[in-house]
């Protein structure tokens, strides 16, 4: 059995689906998400607004040793989708430790720009840690 790696609370601040592409690219992000134990993961996603309620928890399921690129315009509860052109944050849980990336391909413009970076894992205190 591969015991699983990571973290099982994770966030990510910074959230924009742009509502026009040009060229042939469409703006997109996504939440990678790599599981390398040998169980499945069991996500929830909630998304976080400026103004508004959050969207979620949105349920999502990471085989054991796999990893899955979920496009953020696909996720939805009860049919409502993130809205284009809307700031947002995500949290992401599961009941087992996974690795968080999120990315964005920006193709508002002619020059592409495409953007990586680890959401940022929240630690459960450990018993020899000093955190309250």
């Amino acid at each position: 059995m591969v015991q699983p790696a990571g973290e099982t609370h994770w966030i990510i601040p910074d959230g924009y689906i742009p509502p026009e592409s040009s060229g042939s690219l469409t703006s997109h992000e996504s939440i990678c998400v790599l599981n390398i134990g040998s169980e499945e993961a069991k996500l929830e996603i909630t998304i976080f607004f400026e103004d508004r309620e959050p969207l979620g928890p949105i349920p999502y399921a990471i085989p054991g040793r796999r990893t899955k690129h979920i496009r953020t315009s696909i996720l939805q509860k009860k049919g409502e989708p993130i809205p284009v052109g809307v700031p947002y944050a995500m949290e992401v849980k599961s009941d087992l430790p996974i690795i968080v990336q999120y990315s964005r391909l920006d193709a508002t413009q002619a020059e592409n720009a495409l953007m990586s970076t680890m959401a940022y894992p929240i630690q459960k205190p450990g018993k020899d840690d000093e955190r309250v």
